[in-house]
C-alpha cells in the first residue's frame, strides 16, 4: 500500500553504518529527513551526499535529523562515505541505511513487494530508490518527492519545504508559491476575518478566498 500524506511512517528496526535502531525512536520529538539511493559509489548520488553533508549546521538550525538509504551494505556505507567527504568537503555525519534486504524500499513504496536484487545488480535494479520523505515529530509523512537517476536533487528546495512545513505546523497558516521565511504567509479559509485580525492585525484581502498577511514579530 502506498504510503501518503499524513500517513504514519512504518516503524522499522533499521541497521545503519552508525548502528541499529527503530525509526521511530531515532525521530524522537525531532523532524526528519530521509533520503533514499539506489547504490553506493554512484556519481549523481555522491553529490547529493556531499550537499546533505555541507548542510548540517542547517538541519541542526532547524532541529531536523537526516537519514539517508541505499540499497547496499554497510561496509559499503563506510567506504563510501570517504568518497562523500572528498567531494563535498564535509564529513558525513549522519546513519546510512544498510537497506541490502529492500525492507524499507518496499515499505515506503519505492520498490514493489517483488522486488530483489540479482547478482551482478546495476542501479537500474533499484532505479526508484530515489526519494526524499520529510516526517514530522508525530512520525507521520508531511512531504515526498521523487526523482530520476540522471537529476540531482536540489537540497535548497528542501530546505525551502522544511521551512514553509515547520512554519505551517507551528503557526497555524499556509505558505504560497515560491515562498521564503519572512514573506508573507495565507490565512487559512477556516480563519474568520475577524480571529485574522486579532492574530495578525491588519491582513491584504487578495481574492474573496485569498487573504496574506506577515506573521507575527
Amino acid at each position: 500500500m502506498a504510503l501518503r500524506i499524513n500517513d504514519t511512517i512504518p516503524d522499522l528496526s533499521v541497521k545503519t553504518d552508525l548502528g541499529t535502531f527503530t525509526l521511530h525512536d531515532w525521530i524522537g520529538d525531532s523532524w526528519a529527513i530521509l533520503f533514499s539511493h539506489p547504490k553506493d559509489f554512484t556519481p549523481v548520488c555522491t553529490t547529493e551526499f556531499g550537499a546533505v553533508a555541507q548542510l548540517a549546521a542547517e538541519w541542526d538550525r532547524r532541529g531536523t535529523k537526516v537519514l539517508g538509504v541505499s540499497v547496499d551494505s554497510v561496509e559499503d556505507h563506510a567506504r563510501w562515505k570517504g568518497d562523500i567527504e572528498t567531494y563535498g568537503g564535509a564529513a558525513p555525519g549522519f546513519p546510512i541505511v544498510a537497506d541490502d534486504g529492500l525492507e524499507l524500499s518496499k515499505a515506503f513504496d519505492m520498490l514493489p513487494a517483488e522486488a530483489y536484487l540479482p547478482d551482478g545488480r546495476t542501479p537500474n535494479d533499484s532505479a526508484t530508490v530515489r526519494s526524499v520523505f520529510i516526517i514530522g515529530p508525530d512520525k507521520k509523512l508531511k512531504l515526498s518527492m521523487t526523482y530520476p537517476m540522471t537529476v540531482g536533487r536540489n537540497f535548497a528546495e528542501i530546505l525551502r519545504a522544511l521551512d514553509a512545513l515547520q512554519t505551517s505546523a507551528g503557526q497555524g497558516v499556509a505558505t504560497p508559491a515560491n515562498w521564503a521565511p519572512g514573506e508573507d504567509v495565507i490565512i487559512p479559509a477556516s480563519v474568520s476575518n475577524e480571529d485574522a485580525t486579532a492574530k495578525f492585525g491588519t491582513f491584504d484581502q487578495v481574492l474573496p478566498y485569498l487573504r496574506k498577511a506577515r506573521l507575527p514579530g
